[in-house]
C-alpha cells in the first residue's frame, strides 16, 4: 500500500506542480523583462527635435538626462537650403516635440514634418517675444513665408534675454509632456537662466563703453544681439543676394565715415564680398557663426571682437595697420 501510494498516488500532483511552476517562471520572467523594456523605454526620456543647434543646447540644459534632443540643421549647412535627410524624417515620427523658430527651411518642411508625425508637438519659441522685422526677405526665400508669419528675423537666439524666456517655453513644454520630471526642469532651468543672467550682464559691461556701435555683417543674423546692447550691424548681404556695385560702394563709403575695421561673416556663406569691403578699407574679416552649440562663448567672442575693433587692435591685443 505504501509503495502503491508512494508510486502513484504523490506521482501525479509532482507532474502538476512542475507544470504550474513553470509557467510560473515564465511569467515572472516575461514580466521582469516587460518592466525592463519599459524602465529603459522611461530612460530614453523625450524624443526631442530642435532647428537649429543653439536650440538644440539650450533644449539639452532644461532637459538634462531626460531628454534626447537632436538637430535637424547639421553643422556646416544653412538653415536657409537646408532639406532633411531620409534618416531625420524617420526619427521624427517617433518623435514627441519639435521646437522651431522660422528658419527659411522650417518654413518649406514644416507641412511635411507634421504629416510625419501628426501627433508630435511643435511648439514656436518666437511666440510672446517681440521680433524684430528682417528686411523684405531672407535668402529670397518669401514665397515660402505664412501668410501670419511676415519676414521676421528668425535669429532671436543670439539674445540672452530672450533665450532667458525661450527657456521657460521649453521647460513648460517638458513638463507638459513629462510631468514627472518637472521639478528637474524647472531646476535645470532656473540654473541655465542664472547662467543666462549673468552672461547678459557681462556683455553689457562689455559693450557699454563702445565709441562706435554699428559693426558690418554679411549676413544679419546679429540684429537681436545688437538690439539687445545698443548696437547697429549693417548688412552686406539684402534679400539673401550678393550686392551689386552700387551697394558695395555705398558701403564701403559707409565703413570708412564709421571708422569700421571688422566684418563679421559666417561659415555657411560666400565671403567674398566682405572681403572685397574689407580690403577697401583696411579692416579684416572675422568669422563669427550664430549657429554654433558653444552658445556663451561665441557671444563672449564676438564681444571682444567688437571691442578691439572699436579700440583699433585686433582680437588678440595687436595694434591694426593704419
Amino acid at each position: 500500500m505504501f509503495r502503491q501510494r508512494a508510486a502513484h498516488s504523490p506521482a501525479q500532483p509532482p507532474r502538476r506542480s512542475a507544470g504550474l511552476l513553470s509557467w510560473t517562471l515564465l511569467a515572472i520572467v516575461l514580466a521582469v523583462a516587460s518592466t525592463a523594456g519599459a524602465a529603459q523605454s522611461a530612460s530614453n526620456g523625450l524624443s526631442v527635435f530642435a532647428s537649429v543647434l543653439p536650440l538644440a543646447n539650450f533644449a539639452e540644459r532644461v532637459g538634462g538626462e531626460r531628454v534626447q534632443v537632436h538637430t535637424m540643421v547639421q553643422p556646416g549647412h544653412s538653415p536657409a537650403t537646408y532639406e532633411p535627410t531620409p534618416r531625420q524624417i524617420t526619427a521624427l515620427a517617433e518623435a514627441d516635440l519639435y521646437l522651431r523658430v522660422g528658419a527659411p527651411f522650417e518654413d518649406a518642411w514644416m507641412k511635411r514634418i507634421r504629416s510625419t508625425n501628426p501627433d508630435m508637438r511643435v511648439v514656436d519659441l518666437r511666440n510672446g517675444l517681440d521680433l524684430r522685422a528682417q528686411p523684405k526677405h531672407d535668402h529670397g526665400d518669401s514665397h515660402h513665408h505664412q501668410p501670419d508669419q511676415p519676414a521676421m528675423d528668425h535669429h532671436i537666439w543670439t539674445s540672452p534675454q530672450l533665450v532667458r524666456q525661450m527657456t521657460e517655453t521649453i521647460r513648460d513644454a517638458f513638463s507638459e509632456l513629462d510631468p514627472a520630471g518637472a521639478y528637474i526642469y524647472a531646476v535645470n532651468q532656473a540654473a541655465f537662466d542664472a547662467e543666462l543672467a549673468a552672461l547678459d550682464t557681462k556683455l553689457q559691461e562689455r559693450l557699454s563703453g563702445l565709441d562706435n556701435r554699428s559693426f558690418l555683417v554679411y549676413h544679419p543674423a546679429w540684429g537681436y544681439f545688437a538690439d539687445a546692447y545698443g548696437l547697429t550691424q549693417v548688412p552686406i548681404e539684402q534679400e539673401g543676394k550678393e550686392p551689386g556695385a552700387r551697394r558695395l560702394t555705398a558701403l564701403i563709403e559707409q565703413a570708412r565715415q564709421e571708422d569700421a575695421r571688422v566684418i563679421l561673416v559666417q561659415p555657411q556663406f560666400d565671403q567674398r564680398a566682405a572681403e572685397q569691403v574689407a580690403r577697401a578699407i583696411d579692416g579684416r574679416v572675422e568669422t563669427v557663426d550664430p549657429l554654433s552649440p558653444n552658445y556663451a562663448a561665441t557671444l563672449r567672442r564676438l564681444a571682444d571682437i567688437l571691442v578691439a575693433a572699436d579700440s583699433g587692435r585686433g582680437p588678440t591685443g595687436e595694434a591694426q595697420a593704419q
